[in-house]
């Protein structure tokens, strides 16, 4: 019988050519039908993410040795987000990888995706456990991602069930005044990456007082971001907002996360103990933070959508969940 590490491996080595073949660009074709906010570009950045950092062999074995899988296999739901391309295969990974039986419930937002990946895990592993979700079954643990009103849902409908619920988060950048344009380009993909939508998507700028930050222009990932700026760069000029626009995104002074992913937040400080401990004190609202800075756990320009596999959302060890 092949064994979840063949099986994930061997996933990877065919995901590494998705997008080279008329089959799989007809899969991305679909999926951007379904879903107008996702684009090529940002479905193979997803794909690339996946297998560079989750689906190579060594990292794998690697992850695997710190648990043991269960040997009384439970029936886990997971009920995944669409706001990005394959955001929850992690989920179904971590439920298979830990011998649980997984019954998923993709999102209408990134269903073709993500049945393409279960397919191919199916015809590399006829044995793997995945299930399609049912709300009339009973499970025994139940992960699910939404934002609140879908939480409060969840509660209600797992109420007698363990469960690993996920809500809304966002990430932040450091700035000390040093980076270089290599690195301010790569905070503008840090930024700009799947329309903003995403939980690693930088929401908001820490920079030193009266440091001006001179990012390159990009672009908006899609149309409909396009348009999202040109609205809410209308409305902030209405208002005598100052604005610095980057053409993928608008840039504004504050302290709080605005509620367009069209807006990043510029928030000035005087010294770095302000940030770590405006960081400490919002951990439960902070997914990733990008910074070359001494910040624990911390990632590099341009690495914010490459979480790797101890990158668990909202801190939580999916892994640890499953098997205690």
């Amino acid at each position: 019988m092949i064994n979840i590490v063949d099986t994930l491996s061997t996933l990877g080595s065919r995901l590494r050519c998705f997008g080279n073949d008329e089959r799989t660009n007809r899969v991305i074709e679909q999926a951007i039908a379904e879903n107008g906010w996702f684009t090529r570009e940002d479905i193979l950045r997803a794909v690339d993410a996946i297998c560079s950092e989750m689906l190579q062999r060594e990292k794998i074995e690697e992850w695997l040795c710190q648990y043991t899988p269960t040997s009384e296999p439970k029936r886990v739901a997971v009920i995944m987000a669409g706001n990005i391309p394959l955001v929850g295969f992690f989920d179904l990974m971590c439920v298979v990888a830990s011998g649980h039986i997984c019954a998923v419930k993709p999102s209408s937002k990134d269903k073709v995706l993500m049945e393409f990946v279960i397919n191919e895990l199916r015809d590399i592993n006829p044995n793997i456990q995945i299930d399609k979700y049912s709300a009339e079954e009973h499970y025994d643990m139940a992960i699910a991602t939404g934002g609140d009103d879908a939480n409060r849902y969840f509660r209600e409908h797992f109420a007698s069930t363990r469960t690993l619920l996920r809500g809304s988060r966002h990430s932040v950048a450091v700035l000390d005044g040093r980076e270089s344009n290599e690195e301010l380009s790569a905070l503008c993909t840090d930024i700009t990456a799947y329309s903003g939508l995403g939980c690693r998507s930088v929401a908001m700028i820490f920079v030193p007082r009266h440091f001006r930050i001179n990012v390159p222009k990009c672009n908006a990932s899609n149309s409909k971001q396009q348009r999202n700026i040109a609205t809410q760069r209308a409305l902030l000029t209405m208002r005598g907002v100052e604005v610095v626009d980057a053409g993928g995104f608008l840039i504004t002074e504050g302290n709080d996360f605005s509620e367009s992913t069209a807006i990043v937040t510029r928030r000035e400080y005087s010294d770095f103990s302000e940030v770590q401990m405006w960081l400490d004190e919002h951990r439960e609202d902070i997914q990733c933070v990008v910074s070359h800075s001494p910040i624990e756990h911390s990632v590099p320009f341009g690495r914010a959508q490459y979480p790797t596999l101890t990158d668990y959302a909202d801190g939580v060890d999916t892994m640890r969940f499953l098997l205690d």
